[in-house]
């Protein structure tokens, strides 16, 4: 059989990546989507913070970003309506939060919900919140790691998609498993981005099954 000349490229799914600090976990998913095996690209980055680093590092990439700051909107409702607007313009696949450190509220829940990733330091439902490798530390376990889960209206409550294990070593800190955990972490998002964008997903109950 002869060999095409135009041979079809996959289509790639659209993300927009939600951040508010530095941009490492941003960075991972830079790194895979110029390959298109890789099924995704990041096509948006929004932030809450207009001196959030990892917007300079999506402007490096080629990719758009938008600022949609609290300050600049009268209430909490009308900020989210904002976010929501902001995200839509890049018309995503998948929303994924990188390090954004605010709660999405009803508006943007309502228009993206059950497309919105997010990853958390520890093997939820444990240690959920904002200080959950310091939480599993203070509770003695001998074993943690990370979560990548679907957004809900709760705080790291969604549906889990993925989990991967990091051991506490004697003589950890905060800091050092902290960091073990970042990178175990930004591996998986990179990983689970990338199949729910080539093979889809579906939602069964508490299940995500990744191929639906």
């Amino acid at each position: 059989m002869p060999r095409d000349p135009h041979p079809v490229v996959p289509r790639q799914a659209r993300v927009v990546v939600l951040v508010s600090g530095t941009g490492t976990n941003l960075a991972a998913l830079l790194a895979a989507h110029d390959d298109p095996a890789w099924g995704a690209r990041v096509v948006g980055v929004v932030s809450n913070r207009a001196d959030a680093p990892a917007l300079a590092r999506a402007q490096a990439a080629g990719v758009a970003t938008a600022v949609v700051a609290p300050a600049d909107f009268p209430d909490r409702p009308a900020w989210d309506e904002g976010l929501a607007r902001a995200v839509e313009v890049f018309d995503p696949e998948l929303v994924v939060l990188a390090g954004f450190m605010r709660i999405l509220g009803e508006p943007f829940l309502r228009r993206f919900g059950g497309r919105i990733v997010n990853t958390h330091p520890a093997l939820l439902p444990a240690f959920p919140g904002a200080h959950g490798v310091r939480d599993a530390l203070a509770h003695g376990v001998r074993v943690t790691g990370c979560t990548v889960h679907l957004v809900d209206a709760g705080v790291d409550t969604g549906p889990i998609v993925a989990q991967r294990a990091v051991e506490v070593l004697d003589g950890d800190d905060e800091a050092s498993l902290h960091e073990r955990i970042k990178v175990v972490e930004r591996e998986l998002l990179v990983d689970v981005v990338g199949r729910m964008a080539r093979e889809g997903f579906t939602v069964e109950g508490r299940r995500v099954v990744l191929g639906g």
